[in-house]
């Protein structure tokens, strides 16, 4: 879990605030970096929104649950991830294919666990999962 320890604080923009502080060995002259000079188009904008909330859920739900009902489910973590996922579209599918309303989860929030939840897939492909 020490790896996860540092980004207590929420969103993309203040792990990069928290993570570029005083950093002046990257750019010691403070010149803009070619990403900074260049405007963000609206479409960037709207995934660094988008990579932002689906980071604090992320983060605030590893927090609530801990590692281990990923690591630790049976089957393993990725047949974990696997049912969880078979889950979440089964659920996203029953919503769409009978134009239900969702009564206790947005399909908004569907798609964000679906999201997290490949994201975790590749931290636990890359060895990187808490156990």
């Amino acid at each position: 879990m020490s790896d996860y320890e540092s980004y207590r604080r929420f969103g993309l923009q203040d792990y990069i605030d928290k993570n570029t502080e005083g950093d002046t060995h990257s750019n010691p002259d403070n010149t803009p970096s070619y990403e900074e000079s260049v405007a963000p188009t609206r479409f960037e904008e709207d995934v660094r929104i988008v990579y932002d909330e689906l980071m604090s859920i992320l983060l605030a739900k590893h927090r609530d649950y801990g590692p281990k009902n990923i690591s630790e489910s049976p089957g393993g973590a990725l047949n974990g991830l696997r049912v969880r996922i078979h889950d979440k579209t089964a659920r996203i599918n029953n919503l769409l294919d009978f134009r239900r309303k969702a009564e206790y989860e947005s399909l908004e929030d569907s798609f964000r666990d679906l999201a997290n939840y490949a994201i975790i897939a590749l931290l636990v492909l890359r060895d990187r999962w808490d156990k």
